[in-house]
């Protein structure tokens, strides 16, 4: 296997030694902000996207961000990465931005630094799940709405025990409401339901993750005259749906095979997962 390499604030370290500085708030306090990036023929996917959103969560948390930090820096950057680690194929990329080294849980600065590292996937391509997956609602922790809830921080533990939650229960995700339990999202995507060759998505005003992949379906579904909602989703709509799928930028979509005793068709998500491919060979030329 090739040796992989991460990008740390500008100096560029091996990843099989330990390559994040004594202090670092990202690790101390969850205090940053993070990006996750598909890679389709070594080149990373929707980066403008991506950088905006992180850009703005970071501004959000009321770090300062140098005027260099920019889509075309950041891109260059992570090309390098995956010219090095020799990922000329599928791979995805994890950004990060970092409140500056110092103090506790009132920093000594504003300022940030940034980490980017690189891994190898399996495919090339967005690929549909081949068997559905399994999901239930999680109930230990409800989502609170409030200013960072369209926004990749690194405060994830409420994801993580959702996760667990699901592994325990022999689930492969959960889906995670808010105190009045509308449907948000789940431990890692973004949720659709489908009824009628219509598609529904939970508002971002509901306090859900403001999706890349959310966004871009969203887009092709209009593009290609499929008619989408934002709205509230309720657990008698999940019931009621002819299909639910769920999307994030690494994954793209997978479609939802149970929600309890429902089972659920996958024609919308079939339709959508050829959509996106073929957008992105054309944006690529592949």
């Amino acid at each position: 296997m090739a040796t992989l390499y991460v990008n740390n604030n500008g100096t560029i370290l091996t990843a099989d030694a330990p390559t994040i500085h004594p202090g670092n708030r990202g690790y101390l306090y969850g205090d940053g902000v993070f990006e996750s990036i598909r890679v389709m023929n070594g080149r990373p996917l929707n980066v403008a996207n991506h950088i905006r959103r992180m850009l703005e969560g970071a501004k959000v948390i009321k770090m300062r961000t140098p005027a260099f930090f920019t889509t075309s820096f950041f891109e260059e950057k992570i090309i390098e990465l995956l010219r090095m680690s020799n990922i000329t194929e599928g791979g995805r990329c994890r950004m990060s931005l970092d409140r500056a080294t110092g103090g506790s849980y009132l920093p000594e600065s504003n300022e940030c630094t940034f980490y980017i590292e690189v891994y190898p996937y399996d495919v090339s391509h967005f690929e549909l799940n081949a068997k559905g997956l399994e999901v239930d609602i999680y109930q230990d922790i409800k989502i609170q709405k409030n200013f960072l809830s369209n926004y990749k921080t690194k405060a994830g533990l409420t994801y993580v025990m959702a996760a667990i939650a699901a592994k325990e229960k022999n689930l492969d995700d959960v889906f995670l409401a808010n105190d009045k339990g509308n449907i948000l999202e789940t431990s890692c995507c973004n949720v659709f339901i489908v009824s009628n060759g219509v598609l529904y998505t939970p508002g971002l005003d509901e306090g859900c993750l403001a999706g890349t992949m959310r966004m871009q379906i969203i887009n092709l579904a209009i593009a290609n005259g499929i008619k989408v909602y934002e709205c509230t989703i309720l657990p008698q709509n999940l019931l009621a749906a002819d299909e639910i799928f769920v999307t994030n930028a690494i994954r793209g979509i997978n479609w939802i095979g149970g929600y309890r005793t429902k089972r659920f068709f996958n024609n919308m998500s079939r339709k959508l997962v050829v959509l996106l491919n073929d957008y992105w060979e054309r944006e690529l030329g592949i």
